[in-house]
């Protein structure tokens, strides 16, 4: 049975005449607590919010080893300089001969634009790493990941990079390192490689020039890698949508590219060797890597001998 009540405010305190019962008193009473309790994590959450707001990327840090150094483009009419390209001869993930290398390129004789596409794991299909991969005319190739940039004793994780835990790095690098770890050292994974109908003929250079703007950009003005707006495959299609408006349309495979194959088929992004399941099949490289001489140029092995469909 409830009573009935009139609270009246004399000097700060509440004053209950009750007609029947002490009922209402009680549940004024039992309000404070709760309204306490929301008020501190209000003040909590603001302050976590301003406290996340306010934290700053940087260049300057304890960076891995292959991630120490940043890649820059210095340009001179036709010819680009790219200094800082990492060139590792890995043995392992943890064991590798470091060695970082400059990169003349005549900018007029990007001829193909080549995308990598690596499955951490088979068995989790959503989730993967891209690559891309300019050749010039006479064979000579450069790839580019775009990756977070781990300091030493780091391990990423997808829910840490949304919240502004990593920083972004374009890493330039040759096909023998950046592809090569990935084919010949992590024996999980599977690494796919498709020659790419980006941007059409004669576009290529424009690919390339955007790259290299973006990471001259970076070493002035560092970035926060974030898993749902800053990744490989976003900055990627912003590259490509960049020279041709509207080429990649807006699709869950961008956040997931582990689910890019669709697409690639849908919207003619690569070429395709046969059905969308034929192709992914003719383009795994991981075997065909992993037995590489060691001497013969690994870019060539890895599309010889019918891995993937290299014809013009």
């Amino acid at each position: 049975m409830l009573y009935r009540g009139r609270v009246h405010a004399l000097d700060g305190f509440h004053v209950v005449l009750m007609e029947g019962g002490p009922t209402s008193g009680v549940a004024v009473d039992l309000a404070w607590p709760i309204l306490l309790t929301v008020a501190l994590a209000l003040a909590f959450l603001i302050w976590l919010t301003m406290r996340h707001l306010s934290l700053r990327p940087s260049n300057d840090r304890s960076w891995v080893n292959d991630n120490e150094r940043m890649a820059t483009a210095h340009f001179n009419s036709d010819e680009v300089m790219i200094r800082n390209v990492r060139d590792f001869n890995w043995r392992s993930t943890r064991d590798f001969d470091e060695r970082w290398i400059d990169v003349k390129i005549n900018l007029n004789k990007i001829s193909k634009i080549w995308f990598a596409l690596e499955y951490f794991d088979p068995s989790k299909r959503q989730m993967a790493h891209t690559i891309m991969s300019f050749e010039t005319e006479d064979g000579e190739r450069l790839a580019c990941s775009i990756e977070v940039r781990r300091e030493k004793g780091e391990r990423y994780h997808p829910i840490k990079g949304m919240f502004r835990q990593y920083e972004l790095i374009y890493v330039w690098a040759t096909e023998r390192d950046v592809i090569g770890v990935r084919t010949r050292c992590r024996k999980k994974s599977v690494t796919h490689l498709f020659e790419a109908v980006v941007l059409g003929p004669g576009n290529e250079r424009r690919m390339l020039e955007s790259y290299l703007r973006r990471t001259n950009k970076l070493n002035q003005d560092p970035e926060w890698y974030n898993t749902i707006t800053n990744t490989c495959t976003t900055n990627i299609v912003g590259h490509v949508n960049e020279v041709y408006p509207g080429r990649v349309p807006r699709a869950i495979s961008i956040l997931l590219p582990g689910l890019s194959p669709k697409l690639l088929h849908r919207n003619n992004l690569v070429k395709m060797t046969g059905t969308l399941e034929e192709t992914l099949e003719k383009s795994i490289i991981d075997k065909r890597a992993d037995s590489w001489d060691g001497s013969s140029d690994f870019g060539d092995w890895i599309r010889s001998e019918g891995s993937i469909d290299s014809s013009p």
